[in-house]
């Protein structure tokens, strides 16, 4: 280590997407970039960086770094000028870069590595989720009728409580009386007869509802179910107060009928959830986020505040809940690639073909095990689904896809495939199955052999080990749930995600279950299917870059790229396996800039 060179930012400095000189220019050009080059290895060599303008304006010292960089994996320092990593080597070379004004952080041994990218999460819903009742550490129904009477003594008569969090299968026992495991209604009417409440499932592939939001809603007996959607009724025909999949829709469209938010309370709620969301992303060493997906109105939203400087974290957005005529409209203008200094970024388009596992929703080749009646549900035909993503690669848009159940998975890889072979001309297309959860092995070897990124959440083994057999049998769940191992064998790239706020945004955890894949009650959850250390800090970073197009502006610390930065409290990548999950964040680092230290000692 002693011997390796400082890699200056010069190396670096013509950005990513900057059109190119003419072909008749290149020769003289590129002798002139050689005698330049030359020139700045000569300075760095023979003289020491001088007055300000050669200086680090940060340094962390005497850590542990992991870089994830193949040609240079591991050091004991990190230099930054401006918002740009400009040389990662020993505790020697780095201070040389040392200077009068610059920061110097002392990592005591600590693990010092590249910031995580969060790999599919839902960026207002994670805000939303701070104003809302948080209802994922109820250990039982009953806790819940607890919160929403709790609510109500404070809410004003007839106004909405609305929850998220909630999961069936996580409660000590079931309610009583139930349907599917799910309570009936009356258990809420009797804390909130006049006030509606809405309490989403921590899938958020179904909601749960009293009496006055069905009333809200016009929900009776005879409502028929959505295409895509079920109103669940009781043994008599009532409505349970459970609404699956776009049912939920009956809810959004009677709450569109309540009082408004005015504009500016409505871009104070939208500026405070942006806020929160930031605010806890970077307490968790996330400091760019995979937004899946907004509306155009989101993303206006968004822009505002990358101009203004106010996006807390990096955003890459996927487009959702527009119209095809909307999207083959809009794409090019707002296609949008490292907007306002690296913060906004829109080149893709979120679609969803099934629901959640959770909730019997998601689409499968053959019935449930404990619903024999049903393979799930598919929230968009599959030829409207096509000609969405054919919309999409008119544009030179990724495509993104909502895929859980194994028959949703085959259909989505076949839409896939048709599209490429129909467009031979567009290559390194990096289209994406998001979540992935449920493969049939023989699907398995084609996200390679078509290209597609398997965007997938670890966290989820921890949490869904339990019950996943449930719903699938033993048998078939084994052969094809969260086949991570699987798919790294067959060559795929698989990213890493916490699709928050179904689960918290640590990306710790994430990472944990993706090694571990063992649930809480301590069993693991089809061990042949973990994945190692490497494997899974690669899918939380770079592998999360090239799903966004951006693996040579960050993912790992390399002169050049941004300044993302984090030390954690613990190496997660050499203690205890089950020592991982009570590793913190204690430095998080955007842009060079320190947005969060969790201990004051770690910032000076």
């Amino acid at each position: 280590m002693g011997n390796r060179p400082i890699y200056s930012m010069r190396r670096y400095q013509q950005p990513i997407d900057e059109p190119q000189p003419p072909a008749s220019s290149l020769p003289t050009l590129m002798r002139s970039l050689r005698v330049v080059a030359l020139l700045v290895v000569i300075l760095l060599v023979v003289a020491p960086p001088v007055g300000g303008q050669q200086r680090a304006d940060l340094v962390i010292l005497n850590g542990t770094v992991v870089t994830v960089d193949s040609a240079h994996p591991s050091a004991q320092a990190v230099a930054v000028r401006g918002d740009r990593i400009v040389a990662v080597g020993t505790n020697a070379e780095i201070r040389r870069l040392v200077g009068p004004s610059t920061r110097s952080i002392d990592a005591r041994g600590r693990l010092v590595m590249p910031a995580f990218i969060e790999g599919h999460g839902h960026y207002m819903g994670l805000g939303e989720s701070k104003l809302i009742l948080d209802l994922t550490k109820a250990r039982t129904w009953d806790d819940i009728v607890a919160q929403v009477a709790s609510a109500v003594e404070v809410a004003p008569r007839g106004g909405l409580i609305e929850g998220r969090g909630w999961h069936q299968e996580k409660w000590e026992r079931a309610p009583q009386p139930n349907v599917e495991g799910v309570p009936l209604h009356a258990s809420l009417d009797r804390v909130s007869p006049n006030n509606p409440v809405i309490l989403e499932h921590a899938s958020g592939h179904a909601s749960f509802v009293n009496g006055a939001a069905l009333r809200l809603a016009g929900v009776t007996r005879e409502t028929a179910n959505p295409a895509g959607g079920e109103v669940v009724k009781d043994s008599t025909g009532d409505p349970t107060g459970l609404l699956r999949e776009s049912a939920q829709g009956l809810m959004r469209a009677a709450m569109a009928k309540m009082p408004r938010l005015s504009k500016a309370d409505a871009d104070a709620r939208f500026r405070k959830e942006v806020a929160l969301a930031g605010a806890d992303a970077l307490s968790k060493g996330v400091t760019t986020f995979h937004d899946a997906g907004s509306s155009f109105a989101t993303i206006d939203g968004f822009r505002k505040l990358a101009d203004e400087g106010k996006l807390p974290v990096r955003m890459y957005v996927m487009v959702r809940f527009e119209s095809d005529s909307a999207l083959d409209a809009k794409l090019d203008q707002y296609r949008m690639i490292g907007y306002a200094h690296g913060m906004l970024t829109v080149r893709s388009i979120k679609e969803q073909i099934d629901g959640a596992l959770g909730s019997h929703g998601a689409w499968l080749l053959e019935p449930y095990t404990d619903l024999p009646s049903s393979t799930g549900l598919t929230l968009e035909p599959m030829p409207a689904f096509e000609q969405s993503a054919r919309i999409a690669a008119k544009h030179d848009f990724q495509v993104n896809t909502h895929a859980i159940g194994d028959r949703a998975n085959r259909e989505v890889l076949d839409v896939y495939e048709r599209i490429f072979r129909d467009n031979p001309a567009k290559r390194d297309l990096r289209w994406r199955i998001e979540h992935a959860q449920h493969i049939d092995p023989v699907d398995v070897p084609r996200f390679k052999q078509l290209g597609v990124i398997a965007s997938m959440q670890g966290v989820h083994t921890i949490s869904d080990g339990p019950w996943v057999p449930k719903r699938l049998g033993d048998e078939r769940a084994r052969r094809t749930s969260y086949p991570w191992r699987s798919l790294i064998d067959a060559g795929a790239i698989v990213t890493n995600g916490t699709d928050v706020p179904v689960e918290d945004v640590d990306p710790i955890m994430s990472f944990y279950g993706s090694v571990s894949r063992k649930t809480k009650e301590g069993k693991v959850f089809i061990p042949e299917q973990r994945v190692t250390r490497e494997e899974a800090l690669r899918a939380y970073t770079i592998n999360n870059a090239f799903a966004a197009f951006e693996e040579k502006t960050k993912g790992s610390l390399t002169p050049g790229k941004l300044a993302d930065i984090i030390v954690l409290s613990k190496n997660i990548m050499t203690i205890p396996e089950d020592e991982i999950p009570t590793a913190r964040v204690d430095l998080t680092i955007l842009g060079g800039k320190v947005r969060y230290a969790r201990r004051e000692g770690m910032a000076n």
